[in-house]
């Protein structure tokens, strides 16, 4: 992979990011997704963060070589510490993470979310945690997409700040509210699969010296409920 050819999921990321936006791509890592864009035309100026010394370097690298000093900037700093007030960044992207890190991301720079009319978020696991980090913070979800790619399903979720009071509620949060009005054939893939671990793991705390019960019923309450919900 390289910015002339993305993988499916930065594809799909790339896909929620407006004509002309200022980005900030956050854990950047060879700053394949903002050099796509910018090479594109797409984008108009981004900042690309990272705060692990050899991924900044890739970035550092894979900008130069491709003559993109003038539009992105590569910055060394941890979560949305990369972000100056100078930047103006309107459209912020976080993937590749934990649902649960992003959050933490989100919550620690909420300073720096200030004039931001976007956030495209792509959790590999926590999806729920980071859909209640955005309902807390009154960021309302304007699009969800699922993509299939090496045997993994990743959920990408855009969400902008929202001045209309709103919530979300325990099954949405879980499932994605927009992902449950579409469904489809990757969602049922997602969460049979989620079934099929979680029924390998009730199997083994069954087969314990002391079966841990809460655990037990909770787990099967869950299962149910995901089986109802395919239903």
């Amino acid at each position: 992979m390289d910015a002339q050819h993305l993988s499916q999921r930065l594809k799909q990321v790339a896909e929620f990011v407006p004509e002309n936006a200022r980005m900030a791509d956050i854990g950047s890592d060879h700053a394949y997704l903002p050099a796509s864009l910018a090479l594109k035309g797409k984008i108009s100026f981004a900042v690309a963060g990272e705060v692990v010394k050899g991924p900044y370097e890739n970035m550092v690298s894979e900008i130069h070589n491709n003559g993109l000093q003038d539009t992105i900037i590569p910055r060394f700093g941890n979560g949305l510490d990369a972000i100056e007030p100078a930047d103006k960044i309107d459209t912020v992207v976080i993937a590749g993470m934990g649902g649960s890190l992003i959050a933490d991301i989100l919550e620690r720079g909420k300073d720096r979310l200030q004039g931001v009319s976007r956030l495209v978020l792509q959790p590999n696991v926590g999806e729920y945690r980071l859909r209640t980090w955005l309902m807390h913070n009154r960021y309302q979800i304007m699009a969800e997409r699922l993509v299939e790619e090496d045997d993994h399903i990743y959920e990408i979720i855009v969400a902008e700040p929202s001045i209309v009071p709103f919530s979300y509620s325990d099954f949405e949060l879980t499932f994605g509210p927009l992902l449950l009005e579409k469904k489809g054939p990757v969602f049922e893939n997602k969460w049979k699969d989620y079934i099929s671990r979680q029924e390998r793991v009730l199997d083994q705390m069954a087969s314990a010296k002391q079966p841990p019960l809460d655990r037990i019923n909770d787990m099967k309450a869950r299962i149910q409920l995901v089986k109802e919900t395919l239903d």
